[in-house]
């Protein structure tokens, strides 16, 4: 029986895996806050896995002070590394970070491509993707061959109860019944195909950086129009909207994350084993319904 410890007890990943993996009885799993100090005193010699996914992510990019800039490193790279270096002090034998996309840097805008291969260097663009960079640099430092460490690089993870990008195209699915018809890719992560990924780096005891997501890539036109379907809705996709966005592009950011490409390979998402559980149109209904 393997135990594990997750880091960000309130976090939408930390519970969600947490609900997933107490469900099996090979395996046993305690959650813990690391707001506070109060971890300092936890004894993590009793674990075999620490998955850290505790951190800072959504904030307005545009309206962040000094100090809440500070903040995003202190807890996105100096509190992983300490972690991680208790763990490994105490006997703990992988250690599984959630990192992001954002390493890469922003997304192709409307009408160009951006595809993430292994050759694609990182990037980081903002000050969340370099934190979570240099937790990334400082994490390898501490591996050998006692100590593995997994580091995840999701796009936007979306799914009953999440925030961010997928919320907005959510609301905006509920409430327009026309919407611009747009050529472009993304790739997503299902919270299901995700808790799934973690389970199976434990499972096989994994160690390296690797890119879970859907199997499909999507389109924002075709998953507002999903969306609303589970509704009962009819979305309207009225095409010739391109030059308006990319107009409108230059006035917002948000046009751009909404309307963009940014997708990986699909031989980078590949897996031994397969993990998509769900297929795109059957996590949607589930994450609306």
């Amino acid at each position: 029986m393997k135990r594990i410890l997750v880091t960000g007890k309130n976090s939408y990943i930390g519970k969600a895996f947490y609900d997933y993996i107490s469900q099996f009885k090979e395996y046993t799993v305690d959650s813990i806050s690391v707001r506070d100090n109060g971890w300092k005193k936890e004894d993590f010699s009793s674990y075999n896995v620490v998955f850290h996914v505790a951190g800072i992510v959504h904030l307005n990019m545009k309206k962040v002070s000094d100090e809440q800039k500070k903040l995003y490193y202190k807890v996105n790279t100096d509190l992983t590394i300490f972690l991680a270096q208790k763990a490994k002090k105490e006997g703990v034998k992988q250690f599984i970070f959630m990192s992001s996309a954002s390493v890469y840097g922003d997304g192709a805008p409307i009408g160009k491509e951006r595809v993430i291969t292994k050759e694609t260097q990182i990037s980081p663009t903002n000050f969340y993707g370099d934190s979570k960079a240099k937790a990334e640099n400082g994490l390898r430092k501490l591996e050998d061959n006692d100590f593995k460490v997994v580091i995840l690089r999701p796009p936007m993870i979306y799914g009953k109860g999440c925030k961010g990008n997928y919320l907005m195209l959510a609301k905006l699915a509920k409430k327009m019944p026309v919407f611009p018809k747009i050529k472009n890719s993304r790739s997503m992560c299902y919270i299901g195909n995700l808790v799934e990924f973690v389970k199976l780096m434990i499972e096989n005891e994994e160690r390296g950086i690797f890119w879970p997501c859907n199997n499909e890539i999507s389109n924002t036109s075709e998953l507002v129009k999903m969306i609303a379907s589970v509704y009962g809705k009819k979305t309207l996709l009225i095409p010739g909207c391109s030059l308006v966005l990319k107009l409108l592009s230059c006035v917002s950011s948000s046009v751009n994350k909404a309307f963009g490409n940014f997708c990986y390979a699909p031989e980078l998402s590949a897996y031994k084993t397969n993990y998509r559980k769900y297929g795109l149109e059957e996590s949607i209904r589930i994450t609306e319904k």
